[in-house]
């Protein structure tokens, strides 16, 4: 008995679009936006790092402008924003009492952003020290120039995030030295070191998510697309209902575009986008939360 032979390509696309119940316009939509050739890349997978900004900018989309989506049609971007400000919540709490100690993040700029999973290897990675830590005292002057008011209690403002994971952050930007060093000093003399806090809670939300997933193909693009006449074609001359968003800082970093679900030749050029290796930017999502 021979072996059985693969399907052509041509046939196996046309078989997921009869799954999907594409007709055949949105038939040849998939079929053209599967064999895109674009630089594709995988998402930055989350490293362990004292810096927020080495984390993906989500807590954006908490408040994301209106204006930050871009696209033809106004209607379809404000339908794409009122879904996407759901997906990351945001919540307050204060407290009367935090261990200083616990902090193991900082919000302050870092102009090589290297990830460095903790505050020691920060300190050790210094080319050269500004503070230095001998006595409790040392403690007491390093702590006061991030928090002047440390002594009379005054609160530290502080902030996590889910896809962080359970670091907790402190939200100042100056003396991020002498912060972390009054910290890691506290740790290793076990010294009680607490101020009352306000903390900022930002967690990616399942159900957000889960709406985005049944509305949108959430793709990431390469920035090289926007200038490819067979992927523009194919976006334009359809006249393929989209947004795109422009989220992650770091140069040459991909766009998002969001295509409807409910506009069929969308959900054929979003799931030829996929085959031809866009990565999914939803079940990245999920991943992180």
């Amino acid at each position: 008995m021979s072996d059985m032979q693969p399907l052509p390509l041509t046939a196996r696309l046309a078989a997921f679009a009869q799954r999907l119940g594409l007709g055949k316009t949105p038939r040849r939509v998939l079929e053209r936006a599967s064999q895109l050739q674009l630089p594709f890349q995988p998402l930055p997978r989350p490293q362990d790092s004292i810096w927020w900004q080495v984390g993906p900018p989500l807590q954006r989309l908490v408040e994301l402008p209106r204006g930050s989506l871009s696209g033809p049609v106004q209607e379809d971007k404000a339908e794409a924003h009122a879904v996407l400000v759901g997906v990351v919540k945001r919540s307050e709490q204060q407290l009367s009492s935090f261990d200083l100690r616990q902090v193991d993040g900082l919000c302050g700029s870092n102009s090589e952003l290297q990830p460095t999973p903790s505050f020691e290897e920060y300190l050790a990675g210094l080319h050269t020290r500004k503070v230095r830590i001998i006595s409790y005292k040392d403690f007491v002057k390093a702590i006061s120039l991030p928090l002047p008011r440390f002594l009379a209690g005054k609160p530290i403002s502080l902030c996590r995030a889910n896809w962080h994971g359970s670091r907790v952050f402190w939200t100042g930007d100056q003396h991020v030295e002498a912060f972390a060093a009054a910290i890691a000093y506290a740790r290793l003399r076990e010294l009680e070191a607490t101020l009352p806090a306000a903390i900022t809670d930002y967690r990616l939300d399942p159900g957000g998510l889960r709406l985005l997933d049944e509305r949108y193909h959430v793709l990431a693009m390469p920035v090289q697309a926007w200038s490819d006449p067979a992927f523009m074609g194919l976006l334009l001359d359809g006249g393929i209902p989209y947004s795109r968003l422009t989220l992650l800082r770091n140069a040459g970093a991909p766009e998002f575009i969001l295509l409807p679900k409910k506009h069929a030749e969308a959900t054929a050029l979003g799931e030829g986008l996929r085959l031809a290796g866009a990565p999914d930017v939803v079940r990245y999502l999920q991943a992180l939360a």
